[in-house]
């Protein structure tokens, strides 16, 4: 076995991602990046190649506990933590865009923000993101947890929060753990319940956002606000 080190300077994953830019790297080769090294017979992309197989891609590995990583030879706790502060450093960042700027000018932006914050949940999860007259974000609240297929959302809470954070804007959002992101009719019926209750206090909703697995409803675009 070669050394990554010995290999064509091209094939290197450092090289490769300093001259071409991440996407160009494998998952494989992008996990060998986090490792650094190794193990004994493997180098950080075979090792990699294994942990992404037995762990079925990035995403279950990132979503497994430490217990469950412990147990994968070469995944020690220094690199459990690299791997665990990568996703949070991706919705930090997201969410720095949308404290700064218009969120209405960033969709895709605020789409992967929510998907960071949400689609991991394994029951519905409903939250808000409260603006300023700007529509910049002051604050991202998860408020209500429910069972795997439904929540229980109450206005009156949501009117407390959007009081208290002085917001002049709401965008609502939710995760659908099926993956399915299709809007059903308890999800159609409480934005109109919530919509109704904010405009006593002049509060517009610009948007009811619904997480799936891999794509994002907008009741904005889809006609239903």
């Amino acid at each position: 076995m070669q050394a990554i080190k010995h290999w064509p300077l091209q094939e290197q994953p450092r090289y490769k991602l300093l001259n071409h830019g991440a996407q160009s790297l494998s998952d494989a080769e992008l996990l060998a990046i986090f490792l650094r090294t190794g193990i004994k017979g493997k180098t950080a992309i075979d090792l990699s190649r294994d942990i992404l197989q037995r762990f079925g891609g990035i995403r279950p590995l990132l979503d497994n506990s430490w217990k469950e990583i412990q147990a994968v030879k070469g995944l020690g706790a220094v690199k459990y933590a690299q791997l665990k502060a990568c996703p949070e450093l991706s919705r930090r960042y997201f969410q720095e865009t949308l404290q700064r700027q218009c969120i209405t000018q960033h969709p895709h932006t605020l789409q992967r923000y929510l998907t960071e914050q949400l689609r991991a949940h394994g029951q519905e999860v409903f939250a808000c993101l409260f603006l300023d007259s700007q529509h910049r974000l002051i604050a991202f609240k998860k408020l209500f947890y429910g069972t795997l297929h439904t929540t229980y959302v109450h206005p009156r809470e949501i009117l407390k929060q959007s009081l208290n954070y002085n917001a002049a804007a709401l965008i609502l959002a939710h995760n659908h753990p099926s993956g399915d992101p299709k809007p059903s009719k308890a999800d159609i019926e409480v934005t109109q319940r919530i919509k109704r209750a904010l405009e006593l206090l002049d509060i517009p909703i610009l948007d009811h956002l619904i997480v799936g697995d891999n794509e994002v409803f907008s009741f904005y675009d889809g006609g239903l606000l």
